[in-house]
Order: structure tokens, then C-alpha cells, then sequence
């Protein structure tokens, strides 16, 4: 029975993505945005218990991408597709046309290329200590709290703007750029500096503008990694 609980947990995961999608089929998207917390709450316990308590399994790593795959990439993805309407009527009325609202399905490349890149990650060893392209959760963070976020950020709420990220951050997903991991080797401060700095500024984020702050914090975590990049290319 221990060696199942991990993927209890992976079920629950998968469980929380799908009532996020029938949340936001419902027009319900901020309550479907906040099911993205408790989904990535049950992945972050999924393999810390599995590495708890030495429960590995065959199937567990499949399973987690295709829980994530539904709750990190179906889920922000019917999210923003349906709040995008709102978008798209408050254009103005002699640009409401039927092919520019159907530009909205661009947004489904989020699930295509989040399979993609799940389906990478299980067989790439360079991801052991960091990331290659923006991992699916982040992406999902980013994507689900667009709606939040717009109401700071009126900027946001523009149709051709949302089509523009959500095509953007699906090419990142698979996108042959190093980003740093969250994961902690040891605690010690030189070691974890850019992680320390990161999750400060977050918290700070978080306590400023609360729920809307994912995307600014998402974006701030793809620029630190760029600029790692850049000044320290051989880490």
C-alpha cells in the first residue's frame, strides 16, 4: 500500500485538473485558476513522498506527466480560451469577426506542446538539476492567472495580447533554453543564492498583489534564467 500513495496523490492531481476544466467550461475560470494551486500542491507531494518513503514505482513517472499534462496544460489552457472571449468582445465592434475570433484556438498549442515537452523531460537526462525550456507548471501559473492579473494590468485583458503570450509562453514550453530548478541540493546560502534571491522576491510579489502576481512572478523567473544565461553560461 505505501508504494501507491504517490500515485494517489498523482490521481488527485489529475482529479483537481479535471473539475478545473469543467470549472472553466462553466465560465467559472477564477475558481478553475485557484484548482491550479491545489493541483500543483498534490505534484509537489507525489514525489516527495515517493522519495519519503522509498516508494517508486514503474508507472509513477507516466502517471505524473499525464496528470500534469491534463492539470498544467489542458486545465490554463481551457482557462484562458474561455476568458478570452471577454477579450475578444471588448474589441471594437468592426474587428469582431469570425477569423479573428477564431484565432482564439491558438491557444490549444499550450496542451500540444506541454505533451511535448512532458514527454521530453522523462528521457532527458540535462533536466536532472535544471530545466530545459519553461517547465508546464510554470507555464499553467503564468497562463491561469492572466485573469487576476488583468485586473492590475488593464494591458492584459487585450485580446491580441493574451493570443501573443499564450502563443509565446507554448514555444517556451519547448524552447532549448536552460532555466533554473527549485529543487534544493542543501540549504546552504552560496549554493542556493539565485533561489533565495527568486523565492524573496516572490513573496513579496505574492504579498502585494496576491493571486494576480503569478504572472509577474512567472516572467520574473524566466528573465533571472535568461540572465544566467547570459553572465554565467557554463552553469
Amino acid at each position: 500500500m505505501k508504494r501507491q500513495i504517490p500515485n494517489i496523490l498523482t490521481c488527485f492531481n489529475l482529479l483537481t485538473g479535471t473539475v478545473a476544466i469543467l470549472l472553466a467550461l462553466r465560465d467559472q475560470t477564477e475558481i478553475a485558476s485557484l484548482l491550479l494551486i491545489v493541483a500543483a500542491i498534490f505534484d509537489f507531494l507525489d514525489g516527495f513522498s515517493a522519495r519519503l518513503l522509498n516508494a517508486h514505482s514503474v508507472i509513477g513517472p507516466d502517471l505524473d506527466s499525464l496528470a500534469d499534462l491534463v492539470s498544467f496544460g489542458v486545465a490554463p489552457a481551457m482557462i484562458i480560451f474561455v476568458w478570452s472571449e471577454s477579450c475578444f468582445l471588448n474589441l471594437p465592434p468592426y474587428l469582431q469577426t469570425d477569423w479573428i475570433y477564431f484565432l482564439r484556438y491558438i491557444i490549444f498549442l499550450t496542451p500540444v506542446l506541454s505533451a511535448v515537452r512532458l514527454a521530453k523531460f522523462n528521457h532527458d537526462e540535462r533536466q536532472k538539476e535544471a530545466f530545459i525550456g519553461l517547465a508546464t507548471p510554470a507555464n499553467a501559473f503564468f497562463l491561469g492567472f492572466i485573469p487576476y492579473a488583468a485586473d492590475e494590468l488593464s494591458l492584459l485583458g487585450n485580446y491580441w495580447v493574451v493570443l501573443g503570450l499564450a502563443l509565446l509562453f507554448s514555444l517556451l514550453l519547448v524552447a532549448n533554453i536552460r532555466m533554473f530548478s527549485l529543487k534544493f541540493n542543501n540549504f546552504k546560502f552560496k549554493d542556493n543564492v539565485v533561489r533565495y534571491i527568486f523565492l524573496f522576491l516572490s513573496l513579496i510579489l505574492l504579498i502585494l498583489f496576491q493571486l494576480g502576481s503569478f504572472p509577474v512572478i512567472i516572467l520574473m523567473y524566466i528573465l533571472i534564467s535568461l540572465g544566467i544565461r547570459v553572465f554565467q553560461p557554463n552553469t
